[in-house]
């Protein structure tokens, strides 16, 4: 009797091992998988990491070909990072102005005593050169851009500078003379005041180096 217990119990240890190695077999640590008790990268694991590295961009729709400026026109930049960028399904773009119901083309609109902080904060506004008081509309622009971006978890944005929605360098001063200033418009102030990072159409490679080294530290 002890004998065919101790042969019973030598069996079940031999199960659970044999059991236990198959199901090791199968087991994902970190990024690497055992396999015939062998290392090797994982390719599910490292699929599904890169996947959640991937960073989403939000994108002027004129940047991205669309006719839809003020003037009826788009704004071409770096074709090849922009292709690229669509390849990789990181683009999220938008025209805040036609997001807004704004047609195209439209009369040109710049911010008056201020930039977008001021306008947001409802120290400044934004008259077309009809004037015509657009600050509303120019506010919601701003706040569906932000709704897009956040949807997309977008941490980083490229927008055509010097609109009065989207210049993140200078705008307009005004006055409708083509007068540069230093300044922001409504919707990078809405969404740099909600921590996502823009950068302007003529610092393409910045903004595309900024999303590698965002992906290289997560």
């Amino acid at each position: 009797m002890s004998g065919t217990l101790h042969i019973g119990l030598i069996s079940g240890v031999f199960l659970l091992k044999f059991f236990r190695d198959r199901q090791n077999s199968y087991m994902h640590t970190g990024l690497t998988c055992r396999w015939s008790g062998r290392r090797r990268p994982c390719a599910r694991q490292l699929f599904v990491r890169q996947k959640i590295q991937m960073h989403k961009i939000l994108v002027s729709s004129c940047l991205v070909g669309l006719p839809i400026r003020y003037n009826g026109r788009d704004k071409p930049t770096n074709a090849e990072i922009v292709s690229r960028w669509r390849n990789e399904d990181r683009l999220v773009h938008i025209c805040p102005e036609v997001s807004a119901g704004f047609n195209t083309p439209r009369p040109p609109a710049e911010i008056t005593n201020g930039d977008g902080v001021d306008v947001l904060s409802e120290a400044a506004m934004v008259i077309e050169a009809t004037e015509a008081d657009v600050t509303k509309l120019y506010i919601h622009g701003a706040e569906m851009a932000l709704q897009l971006a956040v949807r997309h978890n977008v941490k980083v944005a490229l927008l055509t500078d010097g609109s009065p929605s989207c210049g993140s360098s200078y705008i307009y001063d005004g006055s409708f003379t083509g007068k540069k200033k230093k300044g922001i418009g409504v919707t990078t102030a809405l969404l740099e005041k909600n921590g996502i990072k823009v950068f302007p159409d003529s610092q393409i490679e910045d903004a595309d180096e900024y999303l590698r080294r965002a992906e290289n530290s997560t």
